[in-house]
């Protein structure tokens, strides 16, 4: 393992740390949705024209079109003047009935500060990736999303430390089809795109939050 390898394995491990740690604090309180409780339901659309290098996974090296399901949140649910980690959340549509979530939450896009969980005051003023990396058939791949307007945002992927390349675009449909708050609820480690697979370590990292969050909601 090279120096960027452990640096990014750290990095993110780190990254890990810290939203474990903020879902126990969330789950705290008694909330239906105790991680990004307030948040809304739109309709979007991914134009993917396929990357300028290979992954192996065919959502990010193909060009393709996807209608999606998104949710815009607040990770802490804090009043909405005020700084928070915000998320966006992707349901990807797959084979049949079946579909992928991929969740990016507000960092940086810079070596270490892609795996930082930076606060912000508007989803559309901070980068936003998946914290942690997928395992893919070219090693570690991590997800990005620049936001260019309000209703825009650019997809990227980075093979672990190292640039980022463009491969989509996503657009909002802003006519709402949900508040967002408890009618779905996006899992990234039992919904996965094929190609994108969770590390182990990524899964006991993640595990004990979704776990807890699950139970949270009730059956």
């Amino acid at each position: 393992m090279g120096v960027t390898d452990s640096t990014g394995r750290l990095a993110s491990t780190a990254g890990g740390q810290i939203l474990r740690t903020a879902t126990k604090l969330a789950t705290a309180r008694p909330a239906a949705k105790p991680l990004h409780p307030r948040g809304c339901l739109v309709g979007g659309t991914v134009r993917r024209w396929g990357g300028d290098g290979k992954t192996g996974a065919a959502w990010l090296d193909h060009a393709g079109e996807d209608d999606v399901l998104v949710r815009k949140s607040r990770a802490l649910g804090m009043p909405p003047l005020a700084p928070d980690i915000f998320g966006l959340a992707l349901r990807v549509p797959t084979t049949g009935d079946r579909y992928g979530d991929l969740l990016f939450a507000s960092t940086g896009l810079g070596r270490l500060t892609r795996f930082t969980l930076t606060p912000a005051r508007s989803l559309h003023s901070r980068p936003l990736t998946t914290l942690l990396p997928y395992r893919t058939r070219a090693g570690a791949v991590m997800l990005a999303a620049v936001f260019d307007d309000e209703s825009r945002a650019t997809l990227a992927w980075a093979a672990r430390s190292g640039p980022w390349h463009r491969f989509a675009k996503l657009s909002l449909d802003y006519r709402a089809i949900g508040d967002g708050n408890t009618s779905v609820s996006f899992d990234p480690i039992r919904n996965t795109l094929p190609g994108l697979e969770n590390y182990p370590w990524v899964q006991r990292l993640r595990e004990p939050s979704y776990t807890s969050a699950r139970r949270s909601r009730g059956p």
